[in-house]
């Protein structure tokens, strides 16, 4: 017996509610389908519809195989329609969340390199440093920078790490008492990030807990202050990179010990994701490997 191709008759009659009414659909014989299903019947053990001259009606069983059913052949029309997408140059639309100053740096250049590989793909980019639910707002990839575990809710691919670095001007160096130890933060103008997860606590060394005159929700903000010598920072890798390479930042404390930050690619976790979303992120893999 072909289960499969008795499922998809068991399916079919059920709907049509008639033996006829299917085979006319499939030409084939009223016989032939009657074996099948009959067939399936015996290989389950049970009676899946009471047959009557004129119509077909589900048991109770049959009812409750007719929705575990639908689902299978649902779910295999879904796998099939996976690959055939791979096979296929992607296209259609991706809306996608990331942080502000990731998103203006790194992504910027990885997506606009994206977007000449993938011409057909129509990106939808939300930028913004506020937890957002991926599902209820309908986005089909997210990426965070975490030091922490992640929110089980989703499926987490790992695409790059990042440090942090203790950054400040060298005119507020000069003007400020040496700072040799993480507590000697504590006597200096250390500003806050509101959306870090440790508030006010740096996480140097076993953590210093900082104070200053500015708590901001945009780090590409704080970095601008950092810059005009009002203060310090702690300050992703990733956005004060070209600043200490050019002498417009230097990193204090550099030998403490610092969490990293490793780059997620988020999407909901469900049975099957959309292939444009797969291929996005196995552009996103190579792309930052070849950084490296």
């Amino acid at each position: 017996m072909n289960k499969l191709r008795a499922i998809q008759l068991f399916v079919r009659l059920a709907e049509l509610g008639s033996f006829t009414r299917v085979a006319e659909q499939l030409n084939t014989s009223k016989s032939v389908i009657s074996k099948e299903v009959s067939r399936l019947e015996e290989d389950l053990g049970v009676r899946l519809l009471h047959r009557t001259t004129r119509n077909v009606q589900l048991t109770h069983a049959g009812e409750g195989y007719l929705q575990r059913a639908r689902e299978i052949l649902a779910q295999l029309e879904a796998a099939d329609s996976f690959v055939q997408d791979l096979q296929q140059a992607p296209r259609g639309r991706l809306k996608i969340n990331a942080p502000m100053a990731l998103g203006i740096t790194e992504l910027s250049r990885m997506f606009a390199d994206f977007m000449r590989a993938y011409p057909d793909i129509e990106l939808d980019i939300h930028l913004g440093d506020e937890d957002v639910d991926l599902v209820e707002q309908g986005f089909d990839l997210g990426f965070r920078a975490s030091s922490q575990p992640l929110d089980l809710a989703y499926v987490g691919r790992p695409l790059t790490r990042f440090g942090y670095h203790v950054c400040a001007a060298p005119q507020y160096l000069q003007q400020h008492e040496p700072i040799v130890s993480v507590d000697d933060l504590r006597s200096h103008n250390c500003f806050e990030y509101s959306y870090f997860k440790g508030k006010n606590v740096w996480p140097l060394d076993d953590g210093v807990r900082i104070g200053g005159t500015l708590r901001v929700n945009s780090v590409i903000f704080m970095l601008t202050a950092i810059k005009s010598g009002l203060g310090l920072g702690l300050v992703p890798e990733f956005l004060c990179r070209e600043a200490l390479a050019g002498g417009e930042l230097v990193e204090v404390l550099p030998d403490a010990r610092k969490p990293e930050l490793t780059l997620y690619a988020l999407y909901p976790a469900r049975h099957f994701v959309p292939a444009r979303v797969l291929q996005c992120i196995d552009f996103l893999e190579a792309w930052f490997l070849r950084q490296r």
